[in-house]
């Protein structure tokens, strides 16, 4: 990864199970702790600009409707 320690880009479902209703690509700077990307909301559809503290478990606030975007751990699954 290199210029990064954590990218990722992918499709997130919404609560009536829409598989790819929304969309979230991020990255974080090697020399850095800010998550910078943007994301499409799997509810409203609004897409925005993401730019906040780096932390996990990773969530995001969509500014459209305010539904919490939280991304599990990709660790295990199929």
């Amino acid at each position: 990864m290199g210029m990064f320690k954590y990218v990722t880009n992918r499709t997130i479902a919404s609560k009536d199970g829409r598989e790819d209703a929304g969309r979230i690509k991020v990255c974080v700077k090697s020399d850095s702790d800010a998550l910078e990307g943007e994301y499409r909301c799997p509810e409203c559809g609004h897409e925005g600009k993401v730019n906040q503290e780096f932390k996990r478990p990773l969530s995001v606030k969509c500014e459209g409707c305010g539904h919490v975007i939280k991304l599990p751990k990709l660790k295990g699954k199929k």
